[in-house]
């Protein structure tokens, strides 16, 4: 993994200059995060703020779960009338930093992370979050409140569409990206006026609520915390990330952002962060609700001893600082090392120098192209029984399903500021491939399946396509539900065109990884579409009919029923034989010997890294350069390197995303089965072949304890190389 952090210490001189010259009063001005105005005494009271140098940001929002509304338009004029009245009329001059929800997308929508995720595919996230950060910064804006790496393990969760999945190599590898692309590659890339301040959240274990229910605690170990939910942070933080947000949930009954380990010793102390740290909207203030302080001016002192630089609207620092200083209960020392931060950054986004921004029109047309080309490379081909897809584009077409002719969805959640005017619908994607081929459209509309009706429409000639899921409304912030197994009404919806003896497709959108085990019987093809953004529709007719073959890996586990979860490919090695990940199909508890559900064996629907193509692939064995190694030599920068032979065993041009997994066969702590270590996605012509080599060095060979000590240890390592985690194709090195 490359390193690209940022020395933001650089600007220390200009910081401790300006520092000096600051009242208490600016600086904790400098802390305190507003949001929008929402009436015109509200707006007074902030450009009276701005103008006695109070305010330090805002944050362009309405609302704290703005993911699961159209947000209000954001216009650069409002804004530069706030930062005229901070640099030109305030004492100092300090200019805002303005802040948005920028997730995965701006008027252009890009799929949501889970699916980008699926892409396997780090260069091409990065040219998606560059273009969303030119389509955000042409439009006045400074900072996003984005990548998510949080890893999880539970689809119940709502915001799992926001982050990478359950892997900790693959959400490091995407922190890596979003975040290079939102600000660039170089070290003074920051400071352009179409770099994006990017914030990696949420900082830290916040993917773990218990039960999938958002906001609830979150009990983790440290060799947990260290191992799978650190990784991404780090690689956030190595990539120049400049913000990080410090998340609502507790770990083990400490709140995070009463946590001066978490975010002083671990964040800047271990992981080197220079930047500064936002509280998530008023994280500061629920710690009254948690038991942990008695009153705001407790909640104030609790987060910035912590380390949490700026309040996130509500105004706790803002209100209580001052006075908190006055009584001698807080030493000025930590209001100025949260300025420092803060202002660091400042300087390093160019905003001292270009405080102003003017609405600048942009050419989207090249990111609609990019959406479209992710997002094909996202979906996943989950079943194609008999080889039904691809379609011939003048196929009779029978389409039905609750998302035939939805738009708003396709965006999934966090999109607010995506149009929903240019998005296709499935029906006139479809329409337009069958329309200009000779083939035919008959859509039923979604009154009629809820009528039970559409048998009659099914007794038309043609292939049966089902867009089947779930809605926007139903995944993203506060939005978990109990169960994730598709709905009754969508299952039946299927029963009856299956019963019409014609071939069915499901095409499924959706922000979670849904539980299909009740509806896979009656689907003979399924391509999972997930929300795949403004191009959804358009990419899966370029996979329905051919003109792209499918190439998306999962980057989460499919199980079979809600209550498999938690199901996550990485799992320790279990004391007893259970039926698990690694189980078969046939294995429940009443076999001999073994232990674990009394009904249904615990295997997935479909594991991690899976994924079906149009074509066939083969990997060799794998081979290594050497069969051991020593230690000292990997922590000196050698490294093994795992070389595999791919060929292209079918008809067509395809790309295959090649998988490195490793299991430490005997360690002083229990190592997972198997925990995915390289990838490499390669594109080949019909009976091509090639050699590809994956490098194994120093640290990806060695894990860490529960006190964050990294061991590489000796003994013997297994090296799986196949194209998803159940491969059994292996070979074996030693470290010496």
């Amino acid at each position: 993994m490359s390193i690209n952090k940022q020395n933001f210490k650089r600007f220390d001189k200009q910081v401790n200059e300006l520092l000096e010259k600051m009242t208490l009063k600016e600086k904790i001005g400098q802390l305190n995060q507003s949001s929008k105005a929402k009436n015109p005494e509200q707006q007074k009271k902030y450009e009276d703020m701005c103008r006695n140098g109070e305010m330090g940001s805002m944050i362009l929002a309405a609302t704290s779960t703005a993911g699961n509304t159209d947000e209000y338009k954001v216009y650069t004029e409002y804004y530069n009338e706030f930062q005229k009245i901070a640099v030109n009329e305030s004492r100092l001059g300090i200019p805002l930093i303005f802040g948005r929800d920028v997730i995965h997308g701006h008027r252009t929508v890009f799929p949501i992370p889970l699916a980008s995720a699926c892409a396997f595919n780090p260069e091409l996230v990065e040219k998606c979050y560059r273009a969303v950060a030119k389509e955000a910064t042409a439009e006045g804006i400074h900072w996003t409140f984005s990548p998510m790496v949080d890893l999880t393990r539970d689809p119940r969760w709502g915001r799992i569409i926001e982050g990478p999945g359950e892997d900790p190599y693959v959400g490091a590898r995407f922190a890596e990206a979003a975040v290079k692309g939102f600000q660039g590659s170089d070290e003074d890339d920051l400071a352009n006026r179409d770099s994006l301040v990017a914030c990696a959240k949420h900082y830290l274990g916040y993917g773990f609520s218990e039960g999938g229910r958002d906001y609830n605690t979150t009990d983790i170990s440290g060799y947990t915390l260290q191992n799978c939910v650190l990784p991404a942070f780090r690689a956030a933080v190595n990539a120049g990330c400049a913000t990080v947000m410090s998340s609502f949930n507790d770990i083990n009954g400490v709140p995070v952002a009463a946590s001066p380990y978490y975010i002083n010793e671990l964040l800047h102390g271990e992981l080197g962060f220079e930047g500064f740290v936002v509280s998530d909207w008023g994280s500061i203030r629920q710690m009254i609700r948690e038991g942990v302080a008695r009153d705001l001016k407790e909640c104030a002192e609790l987060g910035i001893k912590s380390g949490v630089d700026m309040d996130m609207d509500l105004s706790c620092y803002a209100d209580n600082l001052e006075s908190l200083v006055n009584e001698g209960k807080l030493d000025v020392k930590y209001i100025d090392e949260a300025v420092r931060n803060v202002l660091r950054i400042k300087f390093a986004c160019g905003l001292f120098d270009d405080p102003f921004r003017e609405f600048v029109e942009i050419d989207k047309k090249p990111h609609i192209e990019l959406a479209r080309e992710i997002a094909g490379e996202s979906m996943l081909l989950l079943k194609n029984s008999n080889n039904l897809l691809p379609l011939n584009k003048d196929e009779k077409i029978i389409l039905a399903g609750p998302f035939s002719q939805e738009r708003h969805s396709l965006k999934g959640s966090w999109s607010g500021d995506g149009e929903v005017s240019i998005i296709t619908t499935m029906e006139e994607a479809i329409t337009e491939v069958v329309d200009a081929n000779g083939g035919s459209l008959v859509t039923v509309k979604n009154d009629i399946i809820y009528n039970k009706a559409s048998l009659e429409f099914f007794k038309n000639d043609g292939v049966i396509v089902l867009a089947l899921g779930e809605g926007s409304l139903v995944s993203g912030e506060a939005n978990s539900i109990a169960e994730i197994e598709i709905s009754e009404n969508q299952v039946q919806l299927a029963k009856e065109a299956h019963a019409s003896g014609k071939k069915v497709v499901g095409v499924i959108i959706g922000g979670r990884p849904l539980a299909l085990q009740p509806i896979e019987p009656y689907l003979d093809a399924i391509l999972y579409a997930w929300h795949c953004g403004t191009e959804t529709a358009h990419a899966a007719c370029d996979i329905i009919f051919g003109d792209v073959n499918p190439s998306g890996k999962s980057s989460v586990t499919f199980v079979k029923s809600t209550g498999h979860i938690p199901l996550y490919y990485n799992e320790l090695l279990p004391a007893k034989k259970i039926n698990s990940y690694y189980g078969t199909e046939n294995v429940i508890r009443t076999t001999p010997g073994f232990s674990g559900y009394l009904d249904i064996p615990a295997v997935p629907m479909y594991p991690f890294g899976f994924g079906l193509s149009y074509t066939t692939f083969e990997i060799s064995a794998p081979k290594v350069n050497t069969p051991s190694i020593t230690v000292e030599k990997l922590k000196e920068g050698e490294c093994i390197e795992v070389s595999v032979t791919v060929k292209n065993t079918g008809t067509r041009k395809g790309k295959e995303t090649v998988q490195l997994y490793i299991h430490d066969i005997i360690a002083s702590y229990i190592r997972p089965q198997k925990e995915l270590k390289g990838f490499k996605k390669i594109e080949l012509e019909a009976g091509e072949e090639k050699e590809i080599t994956l490098p194994l060095g120093y640290d990806e060979l060695g894990f860490f304890d529960e006190r964050g000590n990294y061991l590489v240890e000796q003994g013997d390592i297994e090296i799986f190389v196949g194209d998803d985690c159940m491969t059994k194709n292996k070979t074996k090195i030693t470290l010496l």
